[in-house]
């Protein structure tokens, strides 16, 4: 019986590097590693062992037996992956073939095995030498991306790290990004959370970098700072109407119902009974799930207080997830796909407006994304009509929004047809349109990409700065993208260092700490982040739930400082 990798994959390849036989890819050092929707699992070599489940942090691998019914179809998924990688070696060793005819390039022999490369010992590439002295190197921001660099490095090196976020509690993406149906995929931040109490760790949570402290400052405190600030702003539509009350981004709607502090309980009306999300990515797909679900099968998340009893309360019966591109192009992958499928009392429907859509699906081979709609109902929509009875989330492809409508409130979306333009009545919308990074006081930006410039994760004329994750390489890929990209920069980081090319630090920890406190008296520190843990997971206890966060600085600052209890050191 082979193992098989489902839904909640965050691609980071932990499984790979436990994996004894080499059946799951691509591996990091292929190709497609961080270009497919997830990793996958070879059946015909899978042994059964189940390391691979045992190491997975986001709790996505099951043996094929105790996939549930909605889960069963990630079994063919998983090996279509290879029957498409066969096809494609096939055709490789053909063109290799009729080259070596020819003389031409290719004519020398390759091995293509089936298990792709060699298995052997692994090697730690990114390390320092035993007698180098240890750095002391900030990481600002917590969320996967920033982890995946505070553990590399203290994996690897002897470097001590200093941990800081804006936010009073860490976790970042993880807590503030991820939706709370998605328990699987939150799971990973256990695994960072083990860093925290780390003895080479200090944290410093609720410290803002260009308002607590400068670029400059922190600079002049650690041999290197690592900036993983994410991608925080939205990106804009440029359509008339887009600011009317009632039109929000997918960041506002994301941060509601995940607590975000700096986001308002009342800053989401669900009392409309459609709703129009502009945008067909993944996290378009998450705010149609959230907004349909039903508020007590919700009521088993994490989901913040105020957003849960905001739905229960609300009217949303309807998501039209509005797309310019067609099936095959859509921008979600085919597992988030593939669940919405099968959510329990909502019908998902195609809008079959246009006779591409159903020239798309219809022509889609077996590990295309257009694919999985094949069997789900496809009807021409009449917008002039309510919702249907019940709850439904309807997929408009070939169709871009054009006006967003109202008189002092959001009434309805003027919209692209097949033969002109339609308006489609709604009362809130949602733009989803994607992320932007930020400028990150003090440091270079590069406003057309919304990111920092940087050359292999080092920022562009500051030596010992650097980047990664969304704010270096723009906002794409998920969680587990976050650790390449963070092996990257690490090793980027080192190599420099081992160049002599770091600035030396002007001032030790201890002088960093007594800035900091005496610019902000609310930091919490790893006991504090720990406190906040404990009484969020006993407020949930209390309500039947696996945890109920804090939605407050104020909340957060004083679980912080009434619970915390010392941690061993």
């Amino acid at each position: 019986m082979t193992h098989v990798i489902t839904q909640n994959c965050c691609g980071d390849a932990t499984c790979v590097a436990v994996c004894p036989v080499n059946c799951i890819h691509p591996t990091p050092q292929e190709r497609d590693f961080g270009s497919t929707e997830m990793l996958y699992v070879d059946p015909r070599a899978c042994i059964d062992c189940g390391a691979c489940a045992d190491a997975c942090p986001v709790d996505a691998i099951s043996p094929e037996d105790r996939l549930s019914g909605a889960q069963r179809e990630y079994a063919a998924l998983n090996a279509a992956y290879f029957e498409d990688a066969a096809d494609a070696e096939n055709a490789e060793n053909a063109a290799d073939a009729e080259n070596a005819a020819d003389g031409g390039p290719g004519s020398g022999s390759a091995d293509h095995g089936p298990n792709f490369h060699a298995w052997g010992r692994p090697v730690f590439e990114r390390t320092l030498p035993s007698d180098f002295a240890p750095l002391r190197i900030a990481v600002v921001g917590t969320g996967p991306a920033g982890m995946y660099a505070a553990e590399d490095l203290l994996l690897h090196t002897g470097a001590e790290v200093t941990l800081i976020d804006r936010m009073p509690v860490a976790g970042g993406l993880v807590r503030y990004g991820v939706a709370p149906d998605h328990p699987g995929t939150k799971g990973v931040g256990d695994t960072f959370a083990r860093l925290y109490a780390h003895p080479r760790v200090r944290m410093y949570l609720g410290l803002e970098v260009g308002a607590d402290v400068t670029a400059e400052e922190l600079a002049a405190h650690h041999d290197a700072v690592v900036y993983a600030v994410g991608a925080r702003a939205d990106r804009r539509l440029g359509i008339p109407g887009e600011d009317l009350p009632g039109s929000i981004s997918a960041a506002t709607l994301v941060a509601w119902y995940n607590a975000h502090p700096e986001t308002a309980p009342d800053a989401v009306d669900p009392s409309a009974e459609r709703v129009v999300v502009v945008g067909n990515g993944n996290v378009a797909l998450d705010a149609a799930r959230i907004l349909t679900a039903g508020p007590e099968e919700l009521a088993g998340t994490d989901i913040a207080a105020h957003a849960l009893g905001a739905l229960r309360a609300g009217k949303v019966r309807e998501v039209v997830l509005l797309g310019r591109r067609g099936p095959a192009e859509a921008a979600y992958t085919r597992p988030e796909l593939l669940a919405l499928k099968h959510l329990p009392g909502v019908e998902l429907v195609v809008d079959d407006h246009d006779p591409r859509i159903a020239g798309s699906i219809d022509a889609a081979g077996p590990g295309d994304k257009a694919a999985v709609l094949r069997d789900v109902t496809r009807q021409a929509v009449d917008w002039s009509l309510p919702p249907a009875p019940g709850r439904r989330i309807v997929l408009r492809f070939h169709s871009a929004p054009v006006e967003v409508l109202g008189d002092g409130r959001v009434r309805a979306v003027r919209a692209t047809a097949a033969r002109g333009e339609l308006e489609i009545p709604a009362g809130l919308v949602v733009r989803a349109a994607g992320y932007r990074g930020a400028p990150v006081p003090g440091l270079p930006f590069d406003e057309a990409a919304g990111t920092v410039p940087h050359e292999g994760g080092r920022v562009t004329g500051r030596p010992g700065t650097y980047v990664v994750g969304w704010i270096k390489r723009g906002p794409s890929g998920g969680i587990g993208a976050n650790r390449a990209c963070a092996a990257e920069t690490v090793g980027t980081l080192l190599a420099d260092a081992l160049g002599g090319l770091l600035p030396a630090p002007e001032h030790g920890a201890r002088a960093f700490r007594r800035l900091v406190r005496g610019r902000n008296r609310r930091l919490v520190d790893a006991r504090g982040q720990a406190a906040i843990d404990r009484v969020e997971v006993a407020r949930g206890l209390r309500a039947g739930r696996p945890r109920e966060k804090l939605a407050t600085v104020p909340e957060l600052v004083a679980a912080a400082r009434s619970g915390r209890r010392r941690l061993p050191r």
